[in-house]
């Protein structure tokens, strides 16, 4: 080549060199008039970059990655959501709450109580002397002799003598002394500190059973002066007179009065006078359903009577203004969702035992979580006999009919008497102890294919201890697919307290829990008429499991990123 032709080549290459740098500047100068307008354009007076700058370019964490995945699923931020208000609703509202969860409330009420019993005597009745004896067979044996009008009968090798002394009225001797007295007529003290020894007592229903009524007398006489004497007896060097309709007077005091009704007074504390017992008898001979009695210091009663036909008496109710438990009282002002059967506020026992619920579904989740990983990691790293002897053993528990055994567990603590608190401790457990076989199961496949890989390869050549290769290379690799698995067992732990709390074998009273909020409605009338009581209980245990289960869906598509929705 000759000289001139080589002095060219560099100029031309010179040449290209330059146009090259023109280019690249005015390409240049182009990409300043670009992001020029971009910056003038932005909205919100912002920098933008190009799409050729660096620092357009954002790095995301894989933990960011499965976060945006789960809140661009509408489905789980509902159940998100919902277990946000539920955690606000049962810890932040039973913190705010006036009531505290076993507080009762009472209510001024006027009440019906049965004040006394009316019955008529139809059989006899006896009454036996001191340190007599006049047993129940021998009494049903001089019922039969004196239906067949004999004199004498045996009982219990013991000879007895009945003897008519007054109309209806018998005495019973043995070796010729008054042992008891059978009568249909009853004697009743005027005084309530009155004792009236047995002998006074005979010799009241002997002249009762004896008495003469001066008929035309008594149908001249006005109502107050129709009773007539109707004969006189002694007794302890005394004299007592017998009137026509039995009262018995001791010279000008009235000590007692013979009748064939029974007037039973309910409360011990109290005694029925005379003169409301004849009241009363005029009033249930009227056919009245309700009397009005005025007592000794002017005040007036009300009582209602009415007749049990079964039972052949008359229960003489009173109406008293007494406090009363707030039972199931309607949703008002001070109780929003009115109050159950132990006079509870509702609203109150419902953030309670929302508590009680969470905390429960939590501790039993994690314990179970615990031991799965402690159990499924250790046979899935070792493998061999350990493999073998964890897995059978994963076996029995799967054989262990959970159900029964529980409803056991808890009627055997029913008769102990477990406290409350304690019984609740037992039960989270009794549940954790029960459900971790499935999680160990899980992380005992997931590490068998995890151990095999290149990371594990190399921590086991540098040296890494076992333990540590296991939580910290292993463990971490299967956290995914526990936390989705803890977050859907969340929900049957929940429901699985409430149906033991529902069946009683759960959380007991005084705490509450869902489960022995719906507990409540044990028998139909509160189900249909008491809608408050258990409907809220039952849309919170709903929404709360709904939620955790739409949560742990949420999750195990999030983690796995070939699913798309």
């Amino acid at each position: 080549m000759s000289e001139d032709n080589k002095r060219i080549e560099p100029l031309e290459e010179d040449t290209l060199l330059q146009e090259e740098l023109v280019e690249e500047e005015t390409n240049m100068e182009i990409i300043d008039e670009v992001v020029e307008e971009e910056k003038k354009a932005g909205a919100d007076g912002e920098e933008e970059y190009s799409l050729n700058d660096d620092r357009r370019v954002k790095t995301l964490s894989p933990t960011t990655l499965v976060v945006k995945r789960f809140l661009r699923n509408r489905v789980a931020d509902t159940g998100l959501i919902i277990i946000a208000l539920m955690f606000i609703f049962s810890f932040v509202g039973g913190a705010i709450t006036p009531y505290k969860e076993d507080q009762t409330f009472r209510r001024m009420d006027a009440t019906n109580e049965q004040y006394a019993a009316v019955t008529e005597n139809t059989s006899f009745r006896y009454l036996k002397a001191e340190d007599a004896s006049f047993p129940s067979i021998a009494q049903a044996k001089f019922v039969l002799a004196q239906k067949n009008g004999e004199t004498e009968f045996e009982s219990g090798g013991v000879t007895y003598t009945l003897q008519e002394e007054g109309t209806d009225f018998y005495g019973i001797y043995q070796d010729g002394s008054l042992i008891a007295t059978a009568s249909l007529d009853v004697v009743s003290p005027t005084e309530s500190d009155t004792d009236l020894p047995f002998a006074l007592e005979y010799e009241i229903l002997k002249a009762y059973s004896n008495r003469t009524v001066e008929t035309d007398e008594a149908e001249a006489a006005e109502s107050e002066d129709a009773v007539v004497p109707a004969g006189t007896f002694e007794y302890g060097g005394s004299t007592y007179e017998m009137l026509s309709d039995g009262t018995v007077m001791e010279g000008d005091k009235e000590i007692a009065y013979t009748g064939r009704y029974i007037v039973k007074v309910m409360a011990t504390d109290r005694f029925l006078t005379r003169e409301f017992k004849d009241q009363l008898l005029a009033a249930i001979e009227k056919g009245d359903e309700e009397f009005t009695f005025t007592n000794e210091e002017g005040t007036e009663a009300s009582y209602e009577i009415t007749y049990d036909a079964d039972k052949q008496m008359w229960s003489v109710l009173e109406t008293v203004e007494s406090e009363v438990y707030d039972t199931y009282s309607a949703p008002s002002k001070s109780h929003w969702l009115g109050t159950d059967k132990n006079g509870m506020d509702v609203l109150t026992r419902l953030m309670y035992g929302g508590r009680v619920s969470l905390y429960i579904g939590f501790i039993v989740v994690f314990i179970e979580t615990a031991l799965g990983i402690l159990f499924g990691g250790i046979s899935g790293y070792f493998g061999g006999w350990v493999d073998n002897l964890i897995m059978r053993i994963v076996d029995i528990f799967y054989c262990i009919p959970s159900m029964p055994l529980i409803i056991i567990l808890g009627a055997a603590m029913d008769a102990m008497r477990v406290d409350p608190q304690i019984r609740m401790i037992y039960l989270m457990l009794i549940l954790g102890f029960l459900g971790w076989p499935g999680i160990a199961r899980m992380v005992r496949g997931q590490i068998l294919s995890l151990r095999e890989q290149e990371f594990m390869t190399a921590t086991e050549a540098l040296g890494i201890r076992v333990s540590r290769r296991i939580f910290k290379h292993l463990i971490p690799n299967v956290i995914p697919q526990l936390i989705v698995i803890m977050t859907m067992g969340l929900g049957d732990t929940i429901l699985t307290e409430a149906t033991l709390s529902f069946l009683g074998l759960g959380v007991k009273f005084p705490f509450a829990s869902w489960g022995n909020i719906i507990n409540d409605v044990n028998n139909t009338y509160v189900l249909t008429n008491y809608w408050f009581i258990w409907i809220p209980a039952g849309v919170c245990l709903l929404l709360t499991v709904l939620a955790f289960n739409l949560v742990g869906d949420g999750l195990r598509d999030a983690f796995d990123p070939k699913m798309k929705r």
